[in-house]
């Protein structure tokens, strides 16, 4: 866990419950220790290269959090420089609950999942969107038919690789296809062979 997600994300409350429930020391241990920097590394940012989804969580003015899904062609959510990651906001519902919720509190949290290979990658961060042409130009997902109204912007301040446990594998339609094609190949293979096999016979 990195230390700024960590010291962002553990307050007094946690703290307490971790302590109660017997694995706050290990924390504990964490928190003082140098720990991982929270710098997107080739790990995390070819992760996110291949996520075709994620949820964005944001919170209202009134205090309460929405989650948000997004989704595009994989690498649609694109690493800008450094610790900047950003995504085209394609026209949609027109609820524009998230691009309400960002203008009063810029704070994010993301999801972002690896289904097959019981993968999830946890970013923090402080969001903005963008009209400008330039920036949603640099975002745009090439040949995806969707209209862009804004680019989202956002600095990731920490992120946490979260276990496997309890992730439940699920895969797309091309993966299932992929998988299965040896076995579609042999098969259609196997029914030649008895085709020819039949047509031998006297």
């Amino acid at each position: 866990m990195a230390q700024t997600y960590l010291h962002t994300m553990f307050g007094d409350g946690a703290r307490a419950l971790q302590q109660a429930a017997g694995s706050r020391a290990s924390y504990a241990r964490m928190e003082a220790g140098a720990g991982e920097m929270d710098i997107l590394s080739d790990r995390e940012l070819d992760f996110i290269a291949a996520r075709d989804s994620f949820y964005m969580a944001s919170v209202s003015e009134d205090g309460w959090p929405y989650v948000q899904h997004r989704g595009g062609p994989a690498g649609f959510l694109r690493h800008i420089a450094g610790n900047r990651i950003g995504f085209a906001d394609y026209r949609g519902n027109r609820q524009y609950l998230s691009a309400a919720n960002l203008a009063a509190d810029d704070r994010v949290s993301l999801f972002l999942m690896d289904y097959p290979n019981r993968r999830r990658l946890k970013l923090i961060g402080h969001a903005h969107g963008s009209a400008d042409p330039a920036d949603i130009a640099a975002l745009m997902a090439p040949d995806y038919a969707a209209e862009p109204e804004r680019a989202f912007v956002i600095d990731v301040i920490g992120f946490d690789w979260n276990c496997p446990q309890h992730i439940t594998p699920r895969f797309t339609e091309a993966e299932v296809r992929h998988a299965t094609q040896p076995l579609l190949a042999e098969l259609a293979r196997l029914r030649t062979h008895i085709a020819k096999l039949e047509g031998d016979r006297p």
